[in-house]
C-alpha cells in the first residue's frame, strides 16, 4: 500500500526530524524498521507518539557486538537508512557509509543533522530554534519592534529538516534504480531552512524587501497580510495579496477602495489600525461566516486542537484517530496508491521476518535488545 510499497528503510534512533522523516516514508508504504537505543527512550510510548506510527520500533544496543551485527545484517537488506546523530557517531559505531556501502553498495544513506556533515559548527549541539536562527528565518519572523517568534519546531525540524531528508532519500532511491549505486544524503536543517527562504532573497535582490523586519509584504508589515483580534478574543488571518482579493476584502467590510489604496506603503500602519478596529467590533464566528466562502483570503484562526473540527478538514478527513490519539492523516494524497497513517507495529519478530531474516537470525537480533 502506498507509492513506496516494497521499499525497506532502516531508521536508526534520533528524536525530532529523524522519526518524522521515518513517519513520512512509512505513511507512503515503505517498510520502515526503527532501531532505538535503549537509553534514548522518548517520553511517549510508540502507540502514543504519532511520529513513530506505521512501523516497528526495536530497541538495540548498537555499541554491543550483537547490536552492531544486528544493525549490519538489517542494513544489508535495506534500500535506505536514515540516521539523526551528530557527525561521526555512526562511524564510531562502525556503521558509517563506508562500512555499510562495502556490504550494500545500493544503500541510500540519509543523514539528518542541524548544521550538516562539515563546516565550523558541524559538531555543535542545537535544536530547531538554533538552526532557524543561523539560517536567517528566525530573524525575519517578527513584527516591527518585537522579538523574533518561532513557529513551534515546525520550520527547522520538520519543514527544512525531515521533509527534505525524505525528499532526498526518495530522489537517491530513484537514481539508484539506474546507477545501481547508493549515495549519502546530507540533510542539514540550516541548509533546508535557508532553501525555504529563497523567495525572500529574490525579493530583496529586486529591491522589494527591506532588511527592517516587520515592514514587508509577508512579515506583518502589510495591513492586508496580518492577523487581527476579534471582539470575543479570537483572531482572523487576512492574506489578501492580489488586488482582486483585496478589493473584495474592502467591499465586504464596506470600506471605499479609494480610502485604502493597497500599495501605498507609507500608509500601511494607518490602514492596519483601521482594519484592527473593524475586526475588533465583531466575533470571530461572524467574520468566518462572512469571509470563509468568499475570494477575499480571510479565515478564522483555529486553535491547534480545534482545527480537526473545522468543517473543511473534517470533510477531507485531514485528521484520524489511531490508538486513541487524534493526529494528522498522511499527505500528500495519491489517487491510485494512497498512503495512510497506520498504528505503530508491535510484533518485532514479524517485522524481521518481512525483512527476510530466518529464525536463527531473528533470534540473534532480538537477543541484542538491552536487558
Amino acid at each position: 500500500m502506498g507509492p513506496l510499497a516494497g521499499i525497506r528503510v532502516l531508521e536508526v534512533g534520533g528524536i525530532g526530524p529523524n522519526p518524522f522523516a521515518g513517519m513520512l516514508l512509512a505513511d507512503m508504504g515503505a517498510d520502515v524498521l526503527r532501531l532505538d537505543r535503549g537509553a534514548d527512550q522518548l517520553a511517549l510510548p510508540p502507540n502514543a507518539d504519532p511520529t513513530l506510527r506505521g512501523r516497528q520500533t526495536l530497541a538495540i544496543d548498537l555499541r554491543s557486538p550483537a547490536g552492531h551485527e544486528a544493525a549490519l545484517s538489517l542494513a544489508q537488506r535495506a534500500d535506505a537508512l536514515i540516521e539523526g546523530f551528530r557527525p561521526g557517531v555512526m562511524e564510531r559505531l562502525g556503521l558509517g557509509p563506508a562500512e555499510l556501502h562495502a556490504h550494500n553498495p545500493r544503500l541510500v544513506y540519509g543523514r539528518m543533522t542541524g548544521y550538516g556533515q562539515d563546516g565550523p559548527m558541524a559538531g555543535v549541539a542545537g535544536h530547531d530554534i538554533n538552526y532557524i536562527a543561523v539560517a536567517g528565518a528566525l530573524g525575519g519572523s517578527r513584527r516591527l519592534g518585537e522579538r523574533p517568534m518561532f513557529a513551534l519546531n515546525l520550520l527547522g525540524d520538520y519543514g527544512g529538516g525531515a521533509m527534505l531528508l525524505a525528499f532526498g532519500v526518495v530522489c537517491a532511491l530513484l537514481e539508484a534504480r539506474s546507477s545501481g549505486r547508493g549515495q549519502v544524503v546530507d540533510a542539514a536543517m540550516v541548509d533546508g531552512v535557508a532553501l525555504l527562504t529563497a523567495l525572500v532573497h529574490g525579493l530583496h535582490a529586486a529591491g522589494a524587501w527591506s532588511e527592517q523586519a516587520g515592514t514587508n509584504l509577508l512579515d506583518s508589515g502589510a495591513h492586508f497580510y496580518e492577523v487581527y483580534a476579534t471582539a470575543d478574543g479570537g483572531h482572523v488571518a487576512v492574506g489578501a495579496l492580489e488586488p482582486r482579493f483585496y478589493a473584495r476584502l474592502l467591499e465586504l467590510l464596506e470600506i471605499p477602495a479609494a480610502e485604502m489604496p493597497q500599495f501605498e506603503r507609507s500608509r500601511w500602519p494607518e490602514f492596519k489600525r483601521r482594519l484592527a478596529s473593524v475586526f475588533a467590533a465583531r466575533s470571530v464566528s461572524h467574520w468566518a461566516a462572512l469571509f470563509e466562502h468568499e475570494d477575499a483570503c480571510v479565515t478564522a484562526v483555529q486553535g491547534l486542537f480545534d482545527a480537526p473540527r473545522h468543517p473543511h478538514l473534517a470533510a477531507r478527513g485531514t485528521f484520524v484517530e489511531l490508538d486513541g490519539v487524534r493526529q494528522p492523516e498522511s499527505a500528500p494524497r495519491f489517487n491510485r496508491t494512497p498512503g495512510r497513517a497506520r498504528p505503530a507495529q508491535r510484533d518485532p519478530d514479524a517485522a524481521l521476518e518481512r525483512w527476510g531474516l530466518g529464525p536463527d537470525e531473528r533470534a540473534r537480533v532480538l537477543a541484542a535488545r538491552p536487558a
